[in-house]
């Protein structure tokens, strides 16, 4: 995620202080929500949350984070204003790549908890992410019968061609070049995704015999 940052539009009226700053602080502030959703903190969350830190922002400047966010785990987090402003100067590629992280968190101890899922979907629709493409990144982490039709944004009574035409619809707009000027770790991420799309249209047409 080492290039997120460049997806941002700062404005100084949105911002006080420096961008790069208040951008991490932003971030701090969903990842701590995330993190306490469920009512603890464990050890491979704050990991995650560190590792992802240094990618972006460095090791130095990792260090003078990551006690502020311990501070922060101890507040009462107001997601709204945080989630608004990012929506309205991250671009909506980065702001899908934002809601993975998230879900990188929940998943960082090996289950998802209700309010985990819960907060994330909140802060989604703050940001401005259709309500159609979070279900389609929350099936990519949280299983359930439907998971590959909701990763192709349809319902199991879509029929053939409304299948295909989803698929291609979103093989253009998670294709990995899309986000490419993000930087390498973006694009990985971006290809992971670009590979469960697949993985879900080949899903379904094995299920119904789809050529």
């Amino acid at each position: 995620m080492g290039s997120m940052f460049d997806g941002v539009n700062v404005q100084k009226t949105a911002y006080q202080g420096t961008a790069r700053g208040d951008f991490a602080m932003s971030l701090l502030v969903l990842s701590a929500a995330v993190m306490k959703a469920d009512g603890k903190v464990v050890r491979a969350e704050l990991d995650f949350v560190k590792s992802f830190f240094i990618k972006q922002f460095g090791l130095e400047e990792t260090g003078k984070l990551l006690p502020l966010l311990k501070e922060i785990l101890k507040q009462e987090i107001n997601i709204q204003d945080v989630s608004i402003q990012i929506g309205q100067y991250m671009d909506y590629s980065s702001r899908l790549q934002l809601i993975h992280y998230l879900f990188g968190i929940a998943s960082a101890d090996g289950q998802y908890h209700p309010s985990e899922v819960e907060i994330i979907e909140i802060i989604s629709r703050l940001m401005g992410i259709h309500k159609s493409e979070f279900a389609s990144i929350k099936a990519m982490f949280v299983k359930d019968i439907f998971s590959a039709y909701n990763i192709l944004e349809i319902t199991p009574d879509a029929t053939d061609e409304e299948i295909k035409k989803a698929y291609r619809r979103l093989a253009i707009q998670y294709h990995p070049d899309k986000v490419a000027h993000l930087g390498e770790d973006i694009r990985k991420s971006a290809t992971e995704k670009f590979q469960k799309l697949n993985a879900a249209y080949e899903e379904i047409k094995k299920q119904r015999g789809i050529k």
